[in-house]
């Protein structure tokens, strides 16, 4: 696997100068000696074709030469090639020079959005579900996403979309066993373990994850109306479970302070009769209608 060596080429400015000298002085060769061969004798045509020749020469060396120059911006980096070989990379930014028959290769160093598209898969349970997830990434190497793999864009996709499928199948959508974490009830602890199984499998491509995170996650269409209506049916015998454990503490506490302030005797059955009356009122979905009984218990 390839690691990035770290190169400190020469100065873009210093070698643009010395090419800028070149140039002109490439000019100057040739048009003194153009001048000698058109006005000149033999021994002035012998000494202009000895500046013209060389003038050339230098000319082409400094246009070659001002090939070298690149620049690398902030959160870049350039990885260089020399005929098919690896000799270093540069991520540094500034105004350079090298080898001007060096490749250069472009690659970002900046933190990325991979915003996957909705997944249809199966939870731990076998329920169909669609998820969603955002992750946000950078290259940590450039030489390995370069050389590693075959486009690392690319490679980060398929394999995001691989680890999102993997950890749907590894998580229930809801109601784990005991404690159990479930993708509806645990999305940090979730999030934290795709971004650590994304980590493993983008190592190899040179890339880092910096954040994994659901960002959609629902039924199925097939399943989502029976799953809601099961969920309708918990959340009512929740609440049904509150209101009666609050209906029997008030009862409770009724009969406490009727008994404690001696407000009126009750016998058990007229007890009986009050605790039916008020959980009836405490409990209904209603507003209870009352009836004035003017008789008794006992007629």
């Amino acid at each position: 696997m390839h690691r990035d060596t770290i190169l400190k080429p020469s100065s873009g400015w210093t070698m643009l100068t010395i090419n800028v000298i070149a140039l002109f002085a490439s000019v100057a060769l040739v048009v003194t000696g153009g001048t000698l061969i058109e006005h000149g004798g033999n021994s002035a045509d012998i000494v202009g074709i000895m500046l013209v020749v060389p003038g050339i020469l230098l000319g082409l060396a400094a246009i070659i030469s001002l090939r070298g120059h690149f620049i690398v911006q902030p959160n870049h980096s350039r990885v260089l090639l020399l005929f098919g070989t690896y000799r270093g990379t540069v991520r540094d930014a500034g105004f350079y020079w090298a080898n001007p028959f060096l490749t250069r290769i472009v690659v970002s160093l900046r933190l990325r959005n991979l915003e996957g598209g909705h997944l249809k898969v199966n939870d731990k349970r076998g329920n169909p579900i669609e998820i969603a997830a955002v992750v946000v990434w950078r290259v940590r190497d450039a030489a390995q996403a370069s050389f590693d793999v075959d486009d690392y864009q690319l490679f980060v996709k398929v394999q995001s979309e691989t680890a999102v499928r993997h950890l749907a199948s590894e998580y229930a959508y809801d109601h784990g066993d005991g404690e159990e974490q479930t993708l509806l009830n645990h999305i940090d602890g979730v999030s934290l373990a795709l971004q650590a199984e994304l980590q493993v499998r983008l190592a190899s491509a040179g890339v880092d994850i910096e954040e994994a995170r659901l960002t959609h996650l629902a039924y199925a269409p097939e399943i989502a109306g029976a799953m809601l209506r099961r969920q309708q049916a918990e959340a009512i015998i929740a609440a049904r479970q509150k209101i009666v454990h609050g209906a029997v503490s008030m009862v409770q506490m009724a009969l406490e302070e009727l008994a404690a302030k001696q407000v009126i005797l009750l016998d058990e059955e007229r007890k009986a009769a009050m605790v039916s009356n008020l959980l009836v009122v405490l409990c209904a979905d209603h507003d209870v209608q009352p009836v004035i009984n003017t008789g008794t218990l006992y007629t």
